[in-house]
C-alpha cells in the first residue's frame, strides 16, 4: 500500500509537468498490539520470492531492443515476428521492403486473424494512411488465397477509424457549441452590468474565454 502511494504521489508529479521525478518518502505509521513493530520495512519481501523480487526490482529493468535485432532473428520468432518486424521500421518512410517478410510469415501459418487486426490497427495509429493502404495491397496481391481476409480486416479497421472521427467530431462540436452558447449567456450579463467573477461563476468559463469577450 505505502509503495503504490507513492507511485500515485510520483505520477502527479509527473502530470504537472516536471520531467523527473520526486523521491516519496513512504513512511508507516504503526501503533499495533505488538512492540516493537515485528514486521519487515522492505517492500520486497511481500513477494514470493523476495531474493528474486531484489534482482528484478533493485537492479536495472531487463532491455529487449528490437532495434538492433536482425530482422532475419526476428523472422525466427514466428508468432511475434509479424508485429516486432513492424515495430522496427513503422518510421521508415517506405513499409514497402517488409512485403516478402510478411507474405512469408502468413504463408508459414503464423499469423491469425486476431493478429492480423492487431497489425494493421498498430499500423494505421502510428504510420501514414497512404503508406499503410499501398503496403496492404501490395501484401494482398503476393498471396491471393488470404487477400479477402486481409482486405475484410484492413476495410474493418478504416471504418472503426472513420466512425471514431465522427464520434469525435461530434462530441467536440457539442462542446464548443456549449462553450458559444456559455459566451453568449456571459455578454448578456456584461452588458447588463454583473460583475466578472459573478459571469465567471455562473457560465463556468475560464477567464481567458471572458478576456476574448472584451475585445
Amino acid at each position: 500500500r505505502l509503495m503504490r502511494y507513492a507511485m500515485a504521489a510520483m505520477q502527479r508529479h509527473l502530470e504537472a509537468g516536471h520531467k523527473t521525478l520526486p523521491l516519496v518518502v513512504p513512511m508507516l505509521f504503526y501503533h499495533g498490539n505488538r512492540s516493537p513493530y515485528p514486521f519487515s520495512l522492505c517492500w520486497l519481501d511481500e513477494f514470493a520470492d523476495p531474493v528474486m523480487a531484489r534482482k528484478l526490482y533493485a537492479t536495472a529493468f531487463p532491455l529487449v531492443d528490437i532495434t538492433v535485432v536482425p530482422d532475419d532473428e526476428i523472422m525466427r520468432h514466428r508468432r511475434v515476428a509479424l508485429l516486432e518486424l513492424i515495430q522496427k521500421h513503422i518510421r521508415q518512410r517506405d513499409l514497402m521492403g517488409l512485403v516478402e517478410q510478411l507474405v512469408a510469415l502468413l504463408v508459414k501459418g503464423y499469423a491469425n486473424d486476431t493478429q492480423l487486426q492487431s497489425l494493421f490497427n498498430y499500423m494505421m495509429h502510428t504510420g501514414d494512411a497512404a503508406r499503410f493502404n499501398t503496403f496492404i495491397r501490395q501484401v494482398a496481391m503476393r498471396i491471393p488465397q488470404h487477400k479477402e481476409k486481409i482486405m475484410t480486416i484492413a476495410d474493418r479497421l478504416r471504418q472503426e477509424g472513420h466512425r471514431n472521427g465522427l464520434q469525435k467530431g461530434l462530441q467536440q462540436g457539442k462542446q464548443e457549441g456549449q462553450r458559444l452558447a456559455a459566451l453568449r449567456i456571459a455578454r448578456s450579463m456584461l452588458n447588463d452590468g454583473f460583475d466578472r467573477d459573478t459571469v465567471l461563476r455562473v457560465t463556468g468559463l475560464a477567464p481567458a474565454d471572458l478576456a476574448s469577450e472584451s475585445h
